[in-house]
């Protein structure tokens, strides 16, 4: 067994353990490139195997419109950090109605970023005893702390991360962490750490720099 099945199968028997009411909703926060959707999508498997139902989301169904974006102009750090997501419709169209007394009607998706439109995502209906796990930026801010039942942060160095996300392909920026094109990304998630401080948080914090060989950095 590899030491990153191994881990994401520690996580999914400490997930596995924890009641849901009705939905168990865990957050997977990292800086971009991290690893978090995929590291989201394996952990799902992992669960399924186990018999759980997993709902599948990312913050990125839930940005706000370009015009909110960047209303502090297209290069401010503090706009993407601030003004990147629409929060409130996060908490209203997914993660309130999963929550304890909620409907179990969700939406995975509201907005669409590519066409700066709302998306029609059909109104889904969650099983109780399901398990939510929502990969995205910025999961640990105060305004979204007391969602989550459990979360992991990836903790990747900006030297790791930056250059890992500039691997996707074209379009996805300078490989250096210290170009000026990701100043706005970098410094964003710097102004994040100081004032969400998410690996204090987290219930699981991963180091994740190394894609065969996370660990566990703190377990709370």
């Amino acid at each position: 067994m590899t030491v990153r099945r191994a881990l994401l199968r520690f996580l999914a028997a400490r997930l596995d353990a924890r009641p849901a009411s009705p939905v168990l909703r865990v957050a997977i926060d990292g800086v971009d490139g991290a690893g978090k959707t995929t590291f989201a999508d394996e952990l799902a498997d992992v669960l399924r195997e186990r018999g759980r139902t997993v709902i599948r989301a990312s913050v990125d169904g839930f940005h706000a419109p370009r015009a909110v974006r960047y209303r502090l102009g297209r290069d401010s750090p503090e706009g993407f950090y601030r003004d990147s997501y629409d929060l409130a419709g996060l908490r209203s169209a997914l993660l309130d109605p999963l929550g304890l007394g909620g409907s179990l009607a969700y939406r995975a998706a509201i907005f669409d970023h590519v066409t700066d439109s709302p998306v029609d995502a059909p109104e889904l209906r969650a099983d109780p005893g399901s398990l939510l796990l929502l990969d995205g930026l910025f999961l640990h801010r105060p305004e979204l702390r007391d969602v989550w039942d459990d979360s992991v942060f990836l903790r990747v160095a900006f030297e790791v991360s930056v250059p890992r996300g500039a691997g996707r392909g074209p379009g996805w920026g300078s490989p250096d962490p210290h170009a000026a094109s990701n100043r706005r990304y970098v410094e964003g998630q710097r102004l994040y750490f100081r004032e969400a401080e998410p690996w204090r948080h987290a219930g699981v914090v991963v180091d994740n720099d190394e894609l065969e060989a996370p660990f566990i950095v703190d377990l709370a």
